[in-house]
């Protein structure tokens, strides 16, 4: 038995102060400062419920104990607890929706409304709110290998970045929005890419136009007249592109993507609005990268040969210019005087045209000497008739001997140089026959004589 039950008397309290024994009647013997009893205090919490509910406990009212009960009202507790649970409801139907926020809200799981920003109220168990970021920009990166339409693999990395545009299709008509959104970007790349030629969609607009100009032309394309150092001019890396193919280059393929996309959105109802497509990078495969090099490199070196060419024919050019400039001087300056040496020879004929009318036989005997005297002035043997008699006469060159001789002539130039000089001699020792008028005029009728 413990020692603070009834009848317990003969026990000690071991909290009391003096030691005291507990009495019949239940008083202390001492003064006691023990703990509250639990006991106790369980009973009165029982007392108190007892008397909400509408009864009267037992409470000792003398020595005989005596009791007394009533009835009270049975709806007073059920009351207390439903008003405090419609409380408690009512207070967990307010939320809050933050500025970015759209709140969507499905009544017995039907659409109800779309609510914006600010404290708002809707009932527990009725109303179910799923909140909905309408500002955040999202992103991904999907990268995906996939074929050309000339039969060529390439690797593509693409980046979306997107917004929610309508919280309502966003919550309601995909389960997954975020999946959709990747599958169709994944689908759309392959639809544009299967309809473009892999150069296409490895390189870029200008590059495609120049290959095009030069395989269908057999010409490179001219060289800007600015440029003189092949660095600067851009260099081809690609073969020849397909005709008829849906990307005309690379820079082309992030809108086309995007404006695709963006309609294939709007149709499945995703609620979401692209932002940009951006093109990371467009490669080969690795498996084939090397001989993709060896190509771009053969390319590269087809184009430098191209752009050496063009720098040298540039150099060359204007020394080419010139030189044809002056031949088309040169030719132009001897027709000119070509043209005023017959305009001469044109005028002088007519001037001689007029004296010849005027004095006939004079004018023919002087342009006869004359053209005797430009024939043989220039000549080094004279033809001489010397008459009848058949009279020898040797014409001697004298203006030919006076000039020296060079030291290192040869053996013959030295005979014939002997021979001259001993017949100059033997003329010397000869007395001339008939008088000089003689000589004159038979020196002048021989002359006139072979001119004839």
């Amino acid at each position: 038995m413990a020692w603070n039950e009834p009848g317990g008397g003969n026990q000690q309290d071991p909290w009391s102060g003096g030691g005291g024994r507990r009495g019949s009647g239940g008083g202390n013997g001492g003064n006691n400062q023990g703990p509250p009893d639990l006991d106790e205090a369980l009973k009165k919490f029982q007392d108190k419920l007892s008397r909400l509910m509408g009864k009267r406990g037992k409470r000792g009212g003398d020595g005989n104990g005596g009791a007394s009960g009533g009835k009270g009202n049975p709806f007073i507790l059920p009351a207390v607890l439903t008003v405090l649970a419609l409380v408690i409801w009512a207070g967990s139907g307010f939320y809050r929706v933050d500025q970015s926020e759209r709140g969507v809200v499905l009544r017995f799981g039907e659409y109800h409304e779309t609510v914006g920003p600010g404290l708002h109220w809707n009932p527990t168990f009725v109303d179910q709110v799923t909140m909905v970021n309408v500002t955040e920009v999202r992103s991904f990166r999907q990268d995906a290998s996939m074929l050309t339409s000339d039969t060529n693999i390439v690797t593509v990395r693409l980046s979306a970045q997107y917004q929610v545009s309508n919280p309502r299709d966003y919550v309601l008509n995909v389960r997954n929005p975020e999946q959709s959104l990747r599958n169709a970007l994944d689908s759309t790349l392959r639809h544009v890419v299967g309809a473009s030629g892999m150069q296409n969609v490895l390189t870029s607009t200008t590059e495609v136009e120049e290959v095009k100009e030069i395989d269908e032309g057999g010409e490179v394309p001219d060289m800007p007249e600015t440029v003189t150092d092949p660095s600067e001019l851009p260099v081809i890396t690609m073969t020849p592109p397909v005709p008829d193919s849906l990307l005309s280059g690379r820079e082309e393929l992030g809108p086309m993507v995007a404006k695709r996309l963006q309609e294939s959105l709007d149709a499945y109802g995703l609620g979401l609005r692209l932002q940009t497509v951006n093109l990371e990078s467009t490669q080969a495969p690795e498996e084939v990268q090397e001989a993709v090099d060896d190509v771009i490199r053969s390319r590269e070196d087809r184009q430098r040969l191209i752009n050496e060419a063009r720098a040298y024919e540039n150099a060359l050019q204007p020394r080419t210019e010139g030189n044809a400039q002056r031949l088309i001087e040169e030719a132009t300056g001897y027709r000119n005087s070509v043209v005023a040496d017959a305009q001469g020879q044109t005028s002088r004929f007519l001037s001689v045209l007029g004296e010849y009318q005027q004095a006939p036989e004079v004018t023919r005997q002087r342009l006869y000497l004359d053209t005797l005297s430009d024939v043989l002035g220039n000549n080094r043997k004279a033809l001489l008739d010397v008459g009848p008699q058949n009279n020898s006469m040797i014409y001697l060159p004298l203006d030919q001997l006076r000039q020296p001789r060079s030291s290192n002539a040869d053996n013959g130039d030295s005979q014939e140089a002997r021979e001259l000089e001993s017949i100059s001699q033997q003329v010397q020792n000869e007395p001339l026959s008939g008088s000089d008028n003689t000589s004159s005029q038979r020196q002048s009728g021989g002359i006139s004589r072979e001119g004839r």
